[in-house]
């Protein structure tokens, strides 16, 4: 065995997951090979109405008649969510969408493949924090600059400088006041008093 897929092997084995499915042949068949797999496994029935806590990975139930009406939502949910559905229709689709499952489960459960799809789900949902955790700087980022942009121009405006100057003045204030360059200018951008009190500098 290759020591990547030991790893995945390795990572799966203790990962905490809920089953959230009636009791019955189809839940023991999805228990029972998740147990083989190495998971800590508990079964839940009826759905709880807010995710379960400390859990890695949720399997849920999306029944054909109430899609997701039962259902909390998956922005709701830091798990990885895997949705296990007996019948695709409009309904049911809408509640796999809700719930924003990385995988899909149907029904007759079987263990071939339960161990493939935890693992292609987990990729999946890693990868979507990655992206989200990108996005969240780049936001930051572009936040962080319309503020210094902002205060650079007030600055220039107020005191008759260049932008290079105002932005030099900033940069100083903010090196003195061992702060950063984004907090000077967000107090720069929010009170004129603050404004008043940043010159001169050698005061």
């Amino acid at each position: 065995m290759s020591s990547g897929i030991k790893r995945l092997f390795d990572e799966l084995r203790g990962t905490s997951v809920a089953v959230i499915h009636p009791p019955g042949a189809d839940c023991n068949v999805l228990v029972d090979q998740l147990r083989r797999i190495g998971c800590n496994v508990k079964s839940l029935w009826p759905c709880p109405p807010s995710p379960p806590a400390a859990i890695d990975v949720v399997f849920v139930f999306v029944a054909a008649e109430r899609g997701s009406e039962h259902l909390w939502s998956g922005v709701d949910c830091e798990a990885v969510v895997i949705a296990l559905v007996d019948y695709e229709n409009p309904t049911v689709l809408k509640g796999i969408l809700d719930l924003n499952a990385q995988a899909v489960i149907n029904k007759p459960f079987r263990p071939t493949g339960v161990l493939s799809t935890l693992i292609l789900a987990r990729a999946s949902k890693g990868y979507q924090d990655r992206l989200l955790l990108k996005v969240t700087k780049l936001e930051e980022a572009l936040r962080s600059r319309r503020e210094i942009e902002r205060a650079v121009k007030l600055l220039a405006e107020r005191q008759g400088l260049t932008d290079i100057q105002a932005y030099e003045q900033i940069r100083r204030q903010a090196s003195n006041k061992r702060i950063s360059v984004v907090e000077v200018c967000a107090a720069v951008n929010s009170a004129g008093s603050v404004l008043d009190g940043l010159w001169p500098l050698d005061r």
